[in-house]
């Protein structure tokens, strides 16, 4: 557990584990915490790193930022810890930062993982009249309705409160967010040309980042992969959380990211690679 100073802000991260580093980037309703289903079980393998993005968990955002801040804070991060290249995996608001950082520093990526997100990705006309409308119909959801799934709402009621409960402790909302990760959004070919495995996760009751949509760009990043789950809304690594972690695990060492041991819970359907 570590703070890093970057001008008139802390950015709070932690480290865990050894080998191969990963870096888990958290979305809108999250901060560190949020991965507490994940950060355990990749850390048995690799070296996993968590950080609260500025405004959000123990991070703050004194200089007002925003998601301005996002990239250059990562960098700053993997630069102290002394890392060259990184998988990175984002979730939502975070997968902007990590689709951003990685069109930015090809060189520094391993592997890319987007999870219920299209943050930062430039949408075709095709895609962009479906988030138009996803946006527009989702614009007056609470925020449980719009990060979970109706059945684990149903189901889970006491996973929907944990979920609330985390993302008390954030500063930040899409009510105050501010910033742009960057002046220009990414190109799905700009994707295609990392050279790395992109890997796209989403649910198919996602109402903020339809699977329609996700589907369109993933057709144009050659050579991704998708995963799907049914029953199973905007946050997969939460709601679905073993087949997400094993989904992640056998994409690394697809990259051939191997892990010190291996961390596989062997769920049905999911095969080490």
């Amino acid at each position: 557990m570590a703070f890093l100073e970057i001008n008139n802000d802390n950015i709070y991260f932690e480290v865990h584990g050894a080998g191969e580093p990963l870096i888990l980037l958290h979305g809108m309703g999250g901060n560190h915490a949020t991965w507490y289903q994940q950060t355990a079980v990749f850390a048995k393998g690799y070296q996993v790193i968590v950080i609260d993005q500025r405004g959000f968990g123990n991070s703050t955002d004194t200089d007002n930022l925003g998601k301005s801040g996002f990239v250059s804070d990562l960098t700053a991060v993997l630069d102290h810890l002394n890392i060259d290249k990184v998988a990175l995996l984002g979730q939502s608001m975070g997968a902007g930062t990590a689709i951003t950082f990685a069109a930015q520093n090809p060189e520094r990526v391993s592997a890319l993982i987007i999870a219920d997100s299209l943050h930062a990705i430039e949408e075709s006309k095709d895609v962009a009249a479906i988030m138009d409308k996803a946006r527009k119909e989702t614009d007056g959801l609470s925020q449980i309705e719009r990060v979970l799934g109706t059945e684990t709402i149903v189901r889970n009621p006491t996973a929907a409160m944990l979920y609330q409960q985390i993302n008390s402790f954030n500063v930040t909302n899409r009510s105050n967010l501010i910033g742009q990760y960057s002046n220009n959004k990414v190109l799905p070919s700009t994707l295609s040309a990392l050279g790395v495995p992109v890997m796209f996760i989403v649910g198919h009751d996602d109402v903020l980042f339809p699977l329609s949509a996700v589907r369109l760009v993933q057709e144009q990043v050659e050579g991704s992969f998708i995963i799907e789950f049914d029953k199973c809304g905007h946050s997969a690594f939460y709601e679905r959380a073993q087949e997400f972690n094993d989904s992640v695990l056998s994409l690394l060492q697809m990259a051939g990211l191997e892990p010190i041991q291996d961390a596989h819970s062997n769920a049905s359907g999911y095969a080490k690679v």
